[in-house]
């Protein structure tokens, strides 16, 4: 057994790279606040998935055993480095606010308001706001089983000079589909905005002046729950109803996170703690400023287009003309999308003139996650309106994304597309489209596998491999794919494709051994994995020794790695980075050197046990010369990277060591958007 990295620290170093972006000032300031809201989103579900993974654990184990200490002792250390981290983040929120006035945005409290401005938003707030507030009083309510951790509350605190008069404690919801940020008079050249939260606070003494309370004070708490979903196993049940009872669950779900400004006075936050029955002992409290929720940053209002990041004008892919057939140029050759860069229409138009195609007979596809308005969607349901005979995969278990998918399985249903049923306790997380159609009086099939969901919005931020391909091997086992998830447990046979929970971890295996054994015959030996995840014991016990026996190995790992990479003696052929820029990257890739012969494949799948056992994915082989050579080229712009680049390697974590070290300047993913652009077909 090999030592390896914790995996919650992994995690949190992860974050801490999205923090990193935030203080570059190489990237636009505005761009540098979303990523504040990016890091506090990233932590909320940290809270919510893996420390409340690690309190289920502690519950489980037997009181006062040495798992149930250890579990303890891993819980105190993770949440003493996110209290460190939080310190950072804190700094760096007041700090960037501070340089958003340097270009000429102000954000400003109620304090500060001109006449103007106090007018302006007295009426918003009588207009918009008051309508929808409907206050708690804290002496009446069981708050604990109501608030709802997605949004943040104010505590109230109303008083009044009469001494007969007992101070009144309620609790405000503050609406979240009222934009958190707003515009208010510029001053003096500056453009200035204000929290929703500010402008309640301004107004709270009118909304209550009619109790007879002379003095009104706010202050922001949140809560973070426990978001594992508990599914109900009532067989009388559809498996949409289990899961949709489920979701309204977790809104009751067990708190394990509650923040509070620290200015919040001892009595009111007593009652707080009271009346949510709040405990150190199962909660992680923590006092801190007067905001809170800042993963609204992500949101926050583009005020002048030289503060963000310039435009990225997406590239039409040369080989998919608009006066061309697509089936027409599938079939000529495999063809390689790579998104951000690409222009995601081509999917659009793919499944558009599928849907009119007369020869088209049929369209499968998976989702996992969707867009709200999604036009892949439009166009199933056209397809469906035609004739065709549409089946989908929604995966209704896709972790906070259950609602919408639940929304979209109905809505499919009622314009007569098949909706596979959703296998309990196995997520299919696989992104596949196969279109069959008949040619010269038989079936045909093309396939569209890709590393990420089709999904329209997450395509202009997330970098994807997306192959289209008319190679009947692999649309056959596309077909058998799809056999499989319908009728749920049969084990498939197929000749290209690689599927878990079935074959991809000894696929995995395989490969790393030959590679072992390559090196040990002298042969070239090396393999390339770029995942978002690297957690996965056996596979790791196997890269180590791979690394022991001389094999080269270049992890790229956007996220959590375990891997104690360049260790002397143990791991110094294996040098591990993170990516983390403009864009997320979320392809994983597969390379294998084979002796001079190189293998690329893409996959949906990362290097989890939950990826490789617990869920059905696809890695796909990359046959075309020309596209294998493409994605190894993008690769090594990757590791190339100066500016992007962070080690992972030990002693050198999140440490920018090929920045400002005699290496041409080179950002890969603005060098990747130049490849594909000035590529010559």
């Amino acid at each position: 057994m090999y030592n390896t990295n914790n995996r919650e620290l992994s995690w949190i170093d992860f974050n801490g790279r999205v923090l990193q972006e935030a203080n570059d000032k190489s990237n636009p300031i505005i761009e540098r606040i979303r990523f504040l809201g990016i890091f506090s989103n990233n932590r909320d579900e940290f809270f919510k998935v893996r420390i409340a993974t690690l309190r289920r654990m502690i519950l489980l184990a037997k009181k006062n055993s040495d798992e149930q200490i250890q579990l303890n002792e891993e819980l105190e250390k993770t949440l003493a480095v996110v209290g460190v981290q939080e310190v950072t983040y804190t700094d760096s929120f007041t700090r960037i606010i501070k340089e958003l006035k340097n270009n000429n945005i102000s954000i400003i409290n109620e304090k500060s308001l001109n006449i103007n401005q106090e007018l302006f938003i007295e009426d918003y707030f009588r207009e918009v706001i008051q309508p929808n507030i409907f206050p708690i009083i804290l002496d009446n309510f069981n708050a604990a089983q109501m608030l709802n951790d997605s949004i943040i509350y104010m505590a109230v605190n109303l008083s009044s000079t009469k001494e007969e008069k007992k101070d009144l404690h309620l609790l405000i919801e503050v609406p979240d589909y009222i934009p958190r940020f707003h515009k208010l008079e510029d001053d003096n050249g500056q453009t200035i905005l204000i929290f929703i939260e500010d402008i309640i606070r301004y107004n709270l003494l009118s909304l209550f002046a009619k109790y007879d309370y002379d003095n009104a004070e706010g202050y922001i708490i949140k809560f973070t729950r426990d978001s594992e979903l508990d599914i109900d196993n009532d067989v009388s049940k559809s498996f949409i109803e289990v899961m949709s009872e489920s979701v309204k669950k977790r809104y009751k779900g067990i708190p394990i996170r509650f923040i509070y400004d620290n200015k919040i006075p001892k009595t009111l936050l007593s009652k707080l703690i009271k009346k949510l029955n709040i405990t150190t002992q199962d909660y992680h409290t923590r006092g801190g400023g007067r905001y809170h929720n800042l993963k609204d940053l992500m949101n926050f209002p583009v005020l002048n287009t030289d503060l963000v990041f310039n435009k990225l004008q997406q590239i039409f892919h040369p080989d998919l003309p608009r006066d061309k057939q697509i089936f027409s140029q599938i079939r000529k050759k495999d063809i390689l999308l790579n998104f951000p860069y690409h222009s995601y229409y081509h999917i659009i138009d793919l499944l558009r003139e599928a849907s009119i195609d007369p020869k088209v007979k049929s369209i499968k596809m998976t989702f996992y996650r969707v867009n709200d308005d999604s036009l892949v969607m439009n166009a199933l349901i056209s397809a469906a309106r035609n004739g065709k005979r549409v089946k989908v995969y929604m995966e209704i278990q896709a972790r906070f994304n259950e609602k919408s998918n639940i929304l979209w399985t109905q809505k499919l249903q009622r314009e007569g597309i098949t909706i596979l049923p959703t296998i309990p306790g196995m997520k299919v997380h696989a992104k596949l489209i196969l279109i069959r159609r008949k040619q010269s009086g038989k079936d045909f099939y093309y396939t569209n596998v890709s590393t990420g969901n089709f999904h329209e919005s997450t395509s202009k931020v997330y970098s994807d491999f997306s192959l289209l391909t008319a190679n009947q091997k692999i649309g056959k086992d596309a077909l058998v794919f799809f056999e499989l998830i319908e009728s749920r447990y049969l084990p498939p046979k197929m000749n290209t494709l690689q599927v878990s929970p079935f074959k991809i971890r000894s696929f995995l295996e395989s490969k790393i051994k030959r590679e072992i054994l390559n090196k040990k015959k002298g042969k070239d030996a090396w393999i390339i994995f770029k995942v978002n995840n690297l957690v996965d014991t056996a596979i790791t016990n196997l890269i180590y020794k791979a690394s022991e026996s001389g094999v080269k190995i270049d992890l790229n790992i956007r996220g959590i790695n375990i891997i104690k990479a360049g260790a002397k003696g143990v791991s110094e052929s294996i040098n591990a980075y993170s990516i983390v820029g403009r864009f997320l990257e979320h392809s994983r890739i597969f390379v294998f050197a084979n002796d001079g012969e190189p293998e690329v494949y893409i996959s949906s799948a990362d290097i989890m046990s939950r990826n490789l056992n617990h869920r059905f994915e696809v890695v796909c082989p990359v046959l075309d010369k020309d596209l294998k050579t493409d994605i190894i080229n993008i690769l090594d712009l990757q590791r190339n990277d100066t500016e992007k680049y962070r080690s992972l390697n030990v002693g050198e974590i999140n440490s920018y060591t090929r920045k400002n070290k005699g290496f041409e300047k080179l950002n890969s993913q603005e060098y990747i958007y130049e490849y594909w652009k000035n590529k010559q077909y």
